[in-house]
C-alpha cells in the first residue's frame, strides 16, 4: 500500500518536468520562418504544462500551514510558486506563442522586442521559483532533517540552471530531468521520514 502511494506521488510530481524534457528535444533551436509554426505550436501545447512544474513543491507542503515560522515559509513557497506560474506563463505566451506567430506571418521586426519582454517575464518567474524552492527546502528540512538534503541540492542546482536554459537541448532538457530527480528524491525522503515516525510510535513487545 505504501509503495503504491509513493509511486503515485512520484509520478504526479515528476510528470511535468519529464514532459517538458521530452518537449525540449523537439523544441527548435532557433526561431526562423521555417521553424516559426512549430515554435508557436509547441508553446501553445506547453502553456498548461509549465505551471505544473511546481507540483513538486506544492505536494510535499500540502495541508493547512502552521502558525509559526514553518507556516510562514510554507506560505512563502506557495506565493513563489504562484509567481512562477504567472510570470513564466507570460514568457511562454510572449516569446513562444506571440514571437512564433509574428515570424510565421512574416513580421520579423517585432520578434526581437517580444523576446526581450518574454525574457524579462521568464526571469522574474524563475526568481519566484527560486524563492519557492528555498522556502520548500527549509520547511522539509525542519520536518525531515538531513535525509532531504540530496534532493534539495539537486533542486536548487536545477533552479539555478533554469534561469537561462528554458527547455532547450541540451542544458534545458538536463535541467528538467534535474527537477524530476529532485522531486523524486524529496518524495522518497518525505515518505521515509513518515515511516520512521510510525515505527517510533509503535509499542515494542518485550
Amino acid at each position: 500500500m505504501r509503495s503504491s502511494r509513493v509511486l503515485r506521488t512520484t509520478a504526479l510530481v515528476t510528470a511535468a518536468p519529464l514532459l517538458l524534457a521530452v518537449a525540449g528535444l523537439a523544441h527548435p533551436r532557433h526561431l526562423t520562418p521555417a521553424t516559426a509554426g512549430d515554435w508557436a505550436g509547441l508553446h501553445v501545447a506547453l502553456l498548461p504544462v509549465f505551471p505544473f512544474l511546481v507540483l513538486g513543491l506544492v505536494v510535499p507542503l500540502w495541508g493547512r500551514p502552521r502558525r509559526d515560522a514553518e507556516g510562514a515559509l510554507t506560505v512563502l513557497a506557495w506565493v513563489g510558486s504562484l509567481g512562477y506560474a504567472a510570470y513564466y506563463s507570460g514568457l511562454d505566451a510572449v516569446a513562444g506563442i506571440s514571437a512564433g506567430t509574428v515570424v510565421d506571418h512574416g513580421i520579423h521586426g517585432a520578434a526581437g522586442r517580444l523576446f526581450v519582454t518574454g525574457d524579462e517575464l521568464g526571469r522574474v518567474g524563475v526568481y519566484a521559483l527560486g524563492v519557492a524552492c528555498l522556502a520548500t527546502c527549509a520547511v522539509l528540512y525542519r520536518r525531515h532533517g538531513a535525509r532531504m538534503l540530496s534532493g534539495a541540492v539537486v533542486l536548487l542546482a536545477a533552479c539555478w540552471s533554469f534561469v537561462d536554459s528554458h527547455i532547450f537541448w541540451p542544458r534545458g532538457v538536463l535541467t528538467m530531468l534535474g527537477f524530476a530527480l529532485a522531486f523524486a528524491l524529496l518524495t522518497a525522503a518525505t515518505f521515509s521520514s513518515g515511516d520512521d515516525r510510525a515505527r517510533s510510535q509503535t509499542p515494542t513487545n518485550r
